[in-house]
């Protein structure tokens, strides 16, 4: 038996199909529907709600819903939810709630030894119903690779969250994939450090205003620096030049 799926996230409606046995299904998404709408409610008490559920509920608390998924992709600024950014480390936290609710195993592969070890220790301590299946620093070589994507296949997590530099932990993940036959594998950068204590989180003013990224750099610049002012900025001038290239082309079109 061999199955797959495939998700369009569009900036109104999300839809998915199942491939299985050579034959490709449309998912059920929605009652009755083939699609959702692409939002997000987060409730007051910091559930999520999608799709159709999403929609009853922004009607009548708009500040609480997010749209437009499709343009955020890739993007390094923080999906705002009501105005409050929602960070790599936010939307981790909220996901381990969850996977205490319902009982969940979690594997933490990432950041020093010491800072893994107290996430590890936070989480069974402020997650009571989370099952800690494992922890792994994110100092190895390449001769370990196998035996560590070994080692999580064995502990059967539910979520696998790999707390290193990009863009090592993407093409990782990416290969490994398959062979970690984890439901749930989210990359989440320097967010072991915030969760464990080890970086404190940005007052709540400079949150709002979506400047948390200079909160981190001044807590870490020898870390930061190049990544945001090198980087980021190299980034910026590739975007730039794509859209400018795909305005022209698009005008050249409209003119033909």
């Amino acid at each position: 038996m061999e199955y797959g799926l495939g998700v369009d996230l569009g900036t109104t409606y999300t839809a998915a199909a199942v491939r299985h046995n050579g034959h490709a299904e449309v998912a059920r998404l929605g009652s009755r529907r083939a699609e959702i709408p692409s939002v997000v409610f987060v409730r007051p008490d910091g559930r999520v709600l999608i799709g159709e559920a999403a929609e009853r509920r922004g009607a009548e608390e708009p500040g609480r819903l997010a749209r437009e998924f499709k343009r955020r992709v890739g993007d390094p600024v923080p999906l705002l939810v009501g105005g409050s950014p929602y960070p790599a480390h936010a939307l981790m936290a909220r996901l381990l709630e969850e996977g205490s609710r319902r009982g969940l195993r979690a594997f933490f592969l990432g950041a020093r030894p010491e800072v893994v070890a107290e996430l590890a220790r936070r989480c069974a301590r402020d997650y009571p119903g989370l099952v800690v299946a494992g922890y792994r620093d994110g100092y190895f070589g390449p001769a370990k690779h196998e035996g560590i994507v070994e080692e999580i296949r064995q502990a059967a997590p539910h979520m696998l969250f790999v707390g290193m530099p990009s863009p090592f932990k993407e093409t990782w993940c990416e290969r490994h994939r398959a062979a970690l036959d984890v439901p749930l594998i989210m990359g989440v950068g320097g967010a072991f450090d915030v969760l464990a204590g080890y970086v404190p989180r940005a007052p709540r003013l400079v949150q709002s205003l979506g400047l948390e990224w200079s909160w981190r750099l001044a807590m870490e610049p020898r870390k930061l620096w190049k990544r945001y002012l090198v980087t980021n900025s190299e980034y910026l001038w590739l975007a730039a030049g794509e859209i400018l290239k795909r305005r022209i082309g698009l005008a050249g079109r409209a003119g033909y």
